[in-house]
């Protein structure tokens, strides 16, 4: 599947007149993407410059931004009264509706539709709308409203769940929410609510996994990570817990449970944290001490080993695929079979490279644990890589993933793709975006990403 391309989010802004479905496409795709920090920068810079009396005719481009980084009371303010823009509309009462304005939401997604954009989109939100007010059966009208063409939509199962809910009919809610989310895996409301359902009964491994899922890409839900945390919490996990409840002060920091939650684990979570991190190390140097005879391997493969004095799972991780195979008798087989040993193991041939040594005593030498940076790499980049992982601001659950890969710089973890950390054993997709995040606040940036 060829990618796609990256968005011009700044010409985007730039531009004059109605917004189009598609720029709006486009915005919120750079919004939930590994584009976040540049869209970021952007929309805020036009912010300022609209506030600041400045780019004239820029407005509601500008609302449209503020509500896709969750400023929903400014894009309401930028917003209102843009006369018949449909996406500005759509997306004023989407704004609204995340402040609990339902009724007015109701009117400008009927607004909406009558200036142009999605009139089924339009009708699936407005009968949310007048869900929230507690009007289900005029809900349930508007949804019929949308036809064969809304049933085949996620959020038409999404609001049709929640009208099932909120007459009592719990099971029936469940097998919508299901639905949407079988036709849209993103569909963070519906995951929301299936999560719910999973916590009430006492599931709480799959509604974590559900939690988890519903914030795989924005927009981040505050009560999904509130109770995300809580589950964490439950299951003893603190620093993840932590990690939730951080987050969600950093949007809110007058939040008072969140407060209140991070109070009551800040003086156990480094204790729980440290045990556990002297557990990973302590597994993974037995591991690495552990010699190459005790595992299945062809006659050859062994020798081919012993000729060379690699002696210890530990020796591979510090030679390369191309000196193995320089060995005597050693063949791409051999090679296949020690890569699918190193890859049980959650380990990869040469991942603890040293330094290559030179004859050029003035030569630039990469820091210690670094054999692949290259030597025109400038002293600060040079230094930015060396930096430990701990560095980052990383949960529970990805720190474990760098101590079970042995990653202990980020240039260890720039080196390593997506599919990499995705294949290792509890890392999820809530993780990577996690340490996305994280290095693009570094300008840094995950192998093929």
């Amino acid at each position: 599947m060829k990618p796609l391309e990256p968005v011009n989010i700044r010409a985007i802004l730039s531009n004059k007149g109605h917004v189009t479905a598609d720029e709006l496409a486009q915005m919120r795709r750079s919004v939930v993407s590994d584009q976040v920090v540049q869209a970021r920068i952007e929309i805020e810079a036009l912010l300022r410059e609209v506030e600041g009396g400045g780019a004239s005719g820029s407005t509601v481009r500008a609302g449209i931004g503020a509500y896709l980084l969750g400023q929903h009371a400014i894009a309401e303010r930028l917003l209102s009264g843009v006369g018949d823009d449909g996406t500005a509309l759509y997306c004023l009462a989407l704004a609204q509706s995340s402040m609990n304005k339902h009724k007015e939401a109701e009117a400008n997604f009927a607004a909406a539709a009558k200036a142009g954009f999605d009139p089924v989109e339009c009708t699936l939100k407005r009968a949310g709308a007048l869900r929230m007010q507690g009007k289900l059966d005029l809900a349930e009208a508007a949804l019929k409203q949308a036809g064969l063409e809304g049933a085949r939509r996620a959020d038409y199962s999404y609001q049709m769940g929640c009208i099932l809910s909120d007459r009592g009919d719990t099971y029936g809610a469940i097998e919508y929410f299901e639905r949407a989310v079988d036709m849209d895996s993103h569909h963070g409301q519906a995951l929301f609510r299936l999560a719910g359902e999973n916590a009430r009964y006492g599931n709480d491994n799959e509604a974590i996994r559900l939690y988890e899922q519903s914030l795989s890409r924005p927009p981040y839900h505050l009560g999904a990570l509130m109770n995300l945390g809580l589950l964490y919490e439950d299951k003893g996990n603190y620093a993840a817990a932590a990690f939730c409840f951080r987050r969600v002060l950093a949007y809110d920091p007058t939040h008072e449970r969140a407060k209140m939650y991070m109070q009551d684990i800040e003086a156990t979570s480094e204790m729980y944290y440290d045990d556990d991190m002297a557990r990973n190390e302590a597994r993974l140097a037995q591991l690495l001490s552990r010699p190459v005879t005790d595992f299945e391997l062809s006659v050859r493969s062994r020798n081919c080993l012993a000729s060379m004095n690699i002696v210890t799972l530990g020796d591979l991780t510090t030679i390369t695929e191309t000196e193995l195979l320089e060995g005597k008798n050693f063949g791409e087989t051999s090679l296949v079979e020690i890569r699918d040993l190193m890859t049980a193991h959650g380990l990869q041939v040469g991942q603890n490279l040293q330094p290559a040594k030179t004859k050029d005593p003035f030569a630039a030498v990469a820091p210690a644990g670094f054999g692949f940076i290259a030597p025109d790499l400038s002293p600060q980049e040079a230094a930015m890589l060396s930096r430990s992982v701990s560095d980052l601001n990383l949960s529970v659950r990805a720190r474990k993933c760098m101590a079970r890969l042995a990653i202990t710089t980020l240039g260890e973890l720039v080196q390593r793709s997506p599919d990499e950390l995705l294949a290792t054993k509890n890392f999820g997709v809530t993780s990577l975006n996690e340490i996305r995040q994280q290095l693009a606040e570094m300008n840094l940036k995950l192998r093929n990403d």
